[in-house]
């Protein structure tokens, strides 16, 4: 499958106010997790990169699972001091078993960076949670505290009800969009009906795995030698189906979305696919409260396929 080139798709999305509104904190880095699978100490040093790389407006959160906290705290304190004044870093962090537990931890975290007199700070600000059934994500709601955002990623076959129960909590979603060998990769139909149960519920979400580029296409599924190869969904396709599905796309039409490669028209004031027109207002408003961001191992490939496309 051919990609559109620079010459078809519009250029400069990042300075456009619909493309920065797309793009603008929509990439979570997940260097710790597969098929990367970084150290502690390379993970945190490349996000403390990216903070303070030109594209930085496009990260999100660190993610990091509760078990690892004092790891990811030990690593923290061996950066390089900064001449400047650093952000605090923003987590969203994978509770174990014994999530009463996990809480607990997080709250102590919290409480610690709060009052530390460091130059670097981070603040857990989102849980992301596992489940089988509603039942779980009822239960888990009455433990974890309602200011922090958490996202319950359950089996798709089960999308309908688990949404349900999401959104009777006022909770978020999770779906996993990809992962080491194509059969976790699910369809094009199955996320789009994903998307169209969280919007009909009014319930967030985010995604994870399987979106290190911008299109769908194919690319090897790790960083192995002999990885095999598999079609990918592309996180631009997945974004922008989100949104054209909150303001009334129908989802046969959404499905061909998530699977077109372009080209797109990206102007000061809207997105256009085909005939389908997006305000940047409506894109805006959909990141802000809807489609809320993707988990990447990599934070450069999706970097760099943008810029080869000249979108960045």
């Amino acid at each position: 499958m051919s990609l559109p080139t620079a010459e078809t798709m519009r250029s400069g999305l990042g300075t456009l106010e619909s493309g920065s509104a797309l793009l603008r904190e929509l990439i979570d880095y997940a260097g710790l997790f597969p098929p990367a699978s970084l150290s502690m100490a390379s993970s945190v040093a490349n996000f403390n990169a990216y903070l303070n790389s030109h594209w930085n407006w496009t990260l999100g959160r660190f993610i990091v699972p509760v078990a690892r906290l004092d790891e990811f705290e030990r690593a923290l304190k061996t950066l390089p001091k900064s001449r400047e004044a650093t952000p605090t870093w923003r987590l969203s962090v994978l509770p174990g078993s014994d999530v009463v537990e996990d809480v607990a931890r997080i709250r102590d975290f919290n409480t610690r960076m709060a009052g530390r007199d460091s130059e670097r700070r981070a603040m857990i600000e989102a849980v992301e949670v596992k489940v089988n059934n509603p039942g779980e994500i009822a239960r888990l709601s009455r433990i974890v505290p309602a200011e922090l955002e958490t996202y319950f990623e359950f089996p798709l076959s089960s999308a309908g009800e688990c949404i349900s129960a999401v959104s009777g909590v006022g909770r978020r979603a999770k779906i996993r969009t990809g992962g080491e060998t194509p059969e976790k990769f699910p369809t094009s139909a199955d996320v789009v009906e994903f998307i169209r149960l969280c919007a009909a519920a009014n319930v967030p979400f985010k995604a994870t795995a399987g979106l290190h580029h911008p299109l769908r296409s194919i690319h090897p599924l790790t960083y192995e030698d002999n990885s095999p190869s598999g079609m990918m969904h592309g996180f631009l396709n997945v974004f922008l189906a989100a949104a054209f599905l909150r303001a009334g796309m129908e989802p046969a039409l959404a499905i061909s979305l998530l699977e077109s490669c372009g080209p797109w028209e990206f102007s000061s004031d809207g997105i256009q696919w085909r005939k389908n027109r997006l305000g940047a207002e409506e894109i805006a408003a959909a990141r802000k409260d809807f489609a809320i961001s993707f988990g990447s191992c990599s934070f450069t490939e999706p970097i760099d396929d943008l810029q080869s496309l000249g979108l960045l």
